[in-house]
């Protein structure tokens, strides 16, 4: 087993106030090897690009001889993005929101609402700022959700768009009212005032709202520390407190979820989502999720322990949102997931606002189903189906039978890797998987995997360029059964590992440098086949 492939400890990370880290970021000076600082134009707010795959008319003076915006990934046109906002479905297509900051390279601090739209999940385009940072004397707009009031219970009108949105004046976070007639493109406030005040707590935000149809009312999910508020409302602007979900484990809550959905065997269930840092349990910091009970005020969940979406680093404040099948309707079956591909220990330590003039990447969209497993039900995903179609070439290279390494003559920076990875039980290699982003010299790369013997599967970043300390995730999985499917998405800045059925899912900002491009399969202490191993490059266009 090489020095560089081998498992490492994981370590636990300090964590950090998430509001004290948005205020600009430009200030960390990021160069990697030989990449020097550009001119990078700050923004203001008026690109027409949000495409991946480019840079935008904003940064067009940054160095492009070395690029991190993805070819196949959401980014934000320019200056920086975090949270993704519920995406919502209007007109035929997904109205997707997040926190944009427009004066981040000249070290400005705020956070507007910027649009992107999307009919496939993978190709956006850029609506611009939907609602500006600080509109009103209540400062910028954090974390919130939009919802279509079909019914007018909130007076503005059968079918307006109504957004739940955090603002903090004075540094008091509450939930405001804004309103679109405009199909979302542009909001207006509805009042000064907060239709839910803060009681007096220090963390009060990130409502996420849906209408509870048996009942007849809205339901919000509110974030409030340790704890998940749960409020009813008959019109979107009177909130009554109806129960809680108090979790003292697992760190700062933050972005909660609350959806039903159908099983693969028909049954129906609640799920309960939120981001949590439980990295002092040497647990992830993404997103963590029960199956349960919901009796219209309270959550009861399956198991206490809750499960993950992503045992990686890097996809946090993710949300879920609703499927659709081909006439518009809602399928029960499936949901949506996006992620923002960083984390609030390093959320500036992206070198792509120097190469590029942006810092902000989501990871793929992915599809969600929910399945029974054992006696318990949960979630798995796979990249979002209409990926497939944005291969720009496709290397089938069959059954590869490998004891020791094999370097591909395949080089790419944005591709996908599929195959199922075959042992024998009875006489099992040790370590068995990729090099990734590997340097022409060999020395730098991403290792993903699995370790047969200890029975879990790993991504480690370590050694290449990293954006944190934490530099390996790892996962247990059955190895006895002798084979391994997996599915791996590289682009210039992200590393993502979907295991089996995509119940587990290891998701990592990477920074490689541009000559770094190889792929290597490597079986250390034995022998395994890579069945049905095909690499698809990947662009949107």
């Amino acid at each position: 087993m090489s020095e560089n492939n081998a498992p490492q400890a994981k370590r636990s990370t300090p964590q950090l106030g998430r509001r004290s880290m948005l205020i600009g970021g430009a200030g960390v000076a990021a160069t990697l090897g030989g990449i020097m600082p550009a001119a990078a134009a700050p923004g203001n707010g008026k690109s027409g690009h949000a495409n991946p795959g480019g840079p935008s008319d904003k940064s067009a003076r940054a160095v492009v001889e070395h690029s991190y915006r993805p070819a196949y990934h959401f980014s934000v046109p320019d200056n920086w993005k975090n949270d993704p906002q519920r995406p919502v479905f209007v007109d035929g297509e997904y109205l997707y929101y997040y926190l944009y900051n427009e004066d981040y390279l000249a070290g400005g601090p705020g956070t507007s609402w910027r649009l992107a739209t999307t009919t496939d999940h993978v190709s956006f385009v850029d609506r611009g700022v939907a609602i500006p940072k600080f509109s009103n004397d209540n400062g910028d707009c954090w974390s919130g959700c939009v919802v279509v009031d079909h019914e007018d219970t909130a007076g503005y009108g059968a079918g307006t768009l109504v957004a739940l949105v955090t603002q903090a004046p004075e540094g008091r976070q509450a939930q405001y009212l804004w309103y679109s007639r405009d199909k979302g493109r542009t909001f207006a406030p509805g009042g000064d005032e907060p239709v839910l005040p803060n009681p007096g707590v220090h963390d009060f935000r990130d409502p996420k709202v849906f209408w509870d149809e048996t009942r007849g009312r809205w339901f919000m999910a509110n974030a409030e520390g340790q704890r998940l508020a749960f409020y009813s409302s008959p019109n979107l602007r009177d909130w009554t407190y109806v129960a809680d979900f108090p979790r003292d484990d697992l760190g700062l809550l933050e972005c909660p979820d609350l959806f039903r959905m159908r099983a693969d065997d028909g049954t129906d269930h609640w799920v309960l989502g939120v981001s949590a840092n439980a990295k002092a349990r040497d647990l992830p910091a993404t997103y963590a999720y029960w199956t349960g009970e919901f009796d219209g005020a309270s959550f009861t969940p399956d198991a206490d322990e809750p499960e993950w979406l992503d045992r990686g680093f890097d996809f946090y404040g993710a949300v879920t949102y609703e499927g659709h099948d081909d006439d518009g309707q809602p399928d029960p079956e499936l949901r949506h997931a996006i992620g923002w591909a960083n984390f609030w220990d390093y959320p500036h330590n992206a070198p792509s606002f120097v190469t590029d003039g942006y810092n902000g990447d989501d990871m793929i969209v992915r599809d969600v189903r929910l399945i029974r497993d054992g006696g318990r039900y949960v979630l798995v995903s796979q990249p979002t189906s209409a990926l497939r179609g944005y291969a720009t070439a496709t290397h089938r290279l069959g059954n590869v039978s490998l004891s020791g390494n094999k370097d591909l003559d395949i080089r790419s920076r944005a591709f996908e890797l599929t195959c199922t990875l075959d042992w024998n039980p009875a006489k099992p290699p040790g370590n068995i998987g990729f090099e990734l982003c590997r340097a022409p010299g060999g020395g730098r790369h991403v290792a993903a995997g699995a370790v047969i013997g200890d029975g879990f599967t790993y991504v480690n970043r370590r050694p290449t360029f990293n954006p944190g300390n934490g530099g390996e995730s790892q996962v247990p999985f059955d190895s006895a059964t002798g084979e391994l499917e997996v599915r791996i998405l590289v682009d210039h800045a992200s590393v993502e590992f979907f295991v089996g059925n995509g119940r587990v899912v290891h998701s990592h900002r990477v920074f490689p440098l541009a000559g770094d491009d190889g792929i290597r399969l490597f079986v250390h202490d034995g022998e395994a086949v890579y069945r049905d191993l095909t690499i698809r490059e990947l662009a949107v266009g």
